[in-house]
């Protein structure tokens, strides 16, 4: 029997908890790579995009082991999109229009059967149309206000050989240098929450199949754990939990499911880890009639 969670003939409800320590969970490339933060309430933010990347990259890193065919991603680093679409047409793919080219993109890659896109660039006879993806995922937001800091740090070579021969040659008048300053921007915490839905309707005519469902929960279980960077070397997912209707169009508003995750705000950017918050607040035991919930994590 099928677990609750994977069933793509249900509604699914779902809230994530990620925290960062000492790392920068979602730079703002429009402010100079600082963390992401409401200005008003001063709040961290992750994005959609943020989270999707990072399953992409999984399943992607994933695939590259297990080699299932449907599980290529169409948003792909150094891939052009114009030239997925291109795919669609060649003669070992059969496509002859957009809506055979579009039920092609859907079975071949993940990416697109999951989330959607819009694929209607390029040549006008080589185009595949737009799909509505079934699962989409809210952006995410701190718990509390978080305190960003821009750590300076030192490196101990220049980018530039001119610079080092300047160095050591002073008396050509050059003015050189042997070491180069940057910058690190960071949290030093902050828990988010996020969440995401997924449409049972809209995933059956993308054709997404538990299967799929299994390996984007995996994906979203191990996505921190293959992102580590200098900036991200702290990010763990504290939590998932899945709340399944027992039908397709669903038996109760996401909200009211989605309050059921709460976590005590504590009201100013003093927490430092995620025993700060103590217990996540959990209200399980009387949920309404057909749904389930589904801790994957947490």
């Amino acid at each position: 029997m099928t677990q609750a969670h994977l069933d793509p003939t249900r509604k699914h409800d779902f809230v994530f908890l990620i925290d960062a320590t000492d790392s920068n969970p979602n730079g703002d490339p429009d402010n100079g790579g600082i963390p992401r933060t409401d200005p008003v309430t001063g709040q961290g933010l992750i994005t959609d995009v943020a989270i999707k990347r990072k399953i992409r990259n999984t399943i992607a890193l994933i695939n590259r082991t297990e080699n299932k065919p449907g599980y290529e991603i169409y948003v792909e680093a150094g891939v052009a999109l114009n030239a997925q679409h291109e795919r669609a047409y060649t003669p070992e793919s059969g496509a002859t229009n957009q809506s055979e080219a579009r039920a092609w993109m859907c079975r071949n890659f993940f990416d697109v059967r999951m989330f959607g896109a819009v694929m209607s660039t390029g040549k006008k006879d080589k185009q595949a149309g737009r799909v509505q993806g079934p699962m989409q995922i809210s952006f995410s937001r701190s718990i509390d206000p978080i305190t960003p800091f821009d750590i300076g740090v030192t490196r101990v070579t220049p980018t530039k050989q001119e610079d080092i021969d300047a160095w050591h040659n002073p008396e050509e008048g050059k003015k050189g240098k042997e070491t180069e300053m940057g910058s690190k921007h960071i949290v030093p915490y902050g828990l988010y929450r996020g969440a995401g839905h997924f449409s049972a309707p809209l995933a059956a005519k993308t054709g997404v199949t538990s299967d799929d469902l299994a390996a984007f929960w995996r994906a979203f279980t191990l996505m921190l754990d293959h992102d580590r960077a200098a900036a991200r070397g702290a990010l763990a997912l504290r939590g998932l939990y899945v709340f399944t209707h027992d039908d397709a169009f669903g038996r109760a508003p996401a909200h009211t499911l989605l309050d059921r995750i709460h976590i005590k705000p504590l009201g100013d950017v003093s927490a430092r880890s995620f025993t700060d918050y103590g217990t996540v607040e959990i209200r399980d035991t009387d949920l309404p009639a057909g749904i389930t919930l589904t801790r994957v994590i947490g």
